[in-house]
């Protein structure tokens, strides 16, 4: 049987694609950092776990001494990673490494990351794997990504596929996105406010197919750069019903007038002034197949939600939330905003 050796396998992609793996008749190890308990159903199903700090010198090496088919490295972020890998490539058959689509840019130079300080950037709709990338360096998330892409791509010697997902989803998550409304309707908020009308696309990339593009690229080794997102780019007014749906929300979407980036209020971790989606063609053409939609993930997302929050302070639990650079949750301004926007106004007379 094959072997895989996952990097992150306690995380929510890594997880979910050793499950896929063992489903499909691989031998899987999992590395981590020993920061959380492995999920037992794992053990049960014959999954090897190490524990692994990538940084230490030599670490890797000696974790792969009997080598693997396949690398899939899921939290790889930097050169610094790059060059890990390449280290071990001698005993691997391929590599398979997941990087981000916020390494795209606009025409004119914007991305993801400055968008508040140089405008949201304007890409097509959909955006294939071939539009223009930042350039790598130190920078910010997405110009280390692109030096991580950079690095492998001039000097891998083994086949390599790299992974572009746009907002991951998944149980187990440091960035769980539902918890901007799951959080507002576990605080009683009647009104919900989503920016720019609730028209933004923002493609969702659920963890199961993440997994099932893998299992496709890790049997089939090529040098190769993919998207990898769900069937629909929703709406997030589309995303809002659906959990919604889920927690048997009985209150209401405020639809709002459209803004300049980052609105006001109403800026869900999906909003977006023009549409951000992921052309799925390459991925289509070599096999690979949707395992599930969006609509049907978040049933059990804001379940894990609930019970993860429960008695715990959300910031330690989902420090990628807790770091952004406003207050995802300042229910005083949105009230404020609620009564100039919402509240009838006589009429003239």
């Amino acid at each position: 049987m094959p072997h895989a050796f996952i990097i992150g396998g306690t995380g929510q992609i890594g997880q979910a694609t050793a499950g896929r793996l063992v489903d499909s008749g691989w031998t899987v190890t999992i590395a981590h950092r020993g920061l959380r308990p492995p999920p037992p159903g794992l053990f049960n199903r014959g999954v090897k776990v190490v524990t692994l700090d990538r940084d230490e010198p030599g670490a890797l090496a000696r974790a792969l001494a009997s080598g693997a088919d396949a690398l899939i490295d899921t939290v790889a972020y930097d050169r610094n990673h790059a060059r890990q890998l390449l280290e071990v490539q001698g005993v691997l058959g391929s590599l398979v490494v997941v990087s981000s689509s916020s390494v795209y840019r606009d025409s004119r130079g914007r991305t993801l990351d400055e968008a508040a300080d140089t405008g949201f950037p304007e890409l097509p709709d959909p955006i294939s794997e071939a539009q223009l990338t930042v350039e790598p360096g130190p920078a910010t998330y997405s110009t280390r990504k692109a030096a991580l892409e950079r690095v492998l791509l001039d000097e891998a010697v083994v086949p390599l596929t790299i992974l572009r997902p746009a907002a991951v989803s998944g149980m187990g998550s440091a960035h769980p996105r539902e918890w901007w409304f799951v959080k507002r309707m576990r605080d009683a908020r009647q009104i919900i406010p989503l920016a720019y009308g609730g028209r933004s696309r923002f493609h969702t990339s659920s963890v199961a197919n993440i997994a099932a593009l893998v299992r496709v690229v890790a049997g089939s080794p090529d040098k190769r750069i993919l998207n990898i997102a769900d069937p629909e780019a929703l709406p997030v007014a589309d995303i809002a019903a659906a959990i919604a749906s889920a927690r048997g929300f009985s209150g209401r979407f405020a639809m709002l007038p459209d803004d300049p980036y980052p609105p006001a209020i109403g800026a869900t971790p999906w909003s977006v002034q023009h549409p951000f989606v992921l052309d799925m063609t390459a991925a289509t053409a070599l096999g690979y197949r949707a395992q599930t939609r969006y609509a049907a993930t978040v049933g059990p997302i804001c379940d894990w939600l609930i019970q993860a929050t429960e008695g715990k302070d959300w910031r330690a639990l989902f420090p990628v939330l807790a770091s952004y650079p406003f207050d995802l949750f300042d229910y005083q301004t949105e009230d404020a905003l609620f009564r100039k926007f919402l509240t009838p106004k006589p009429p003239s007379s």
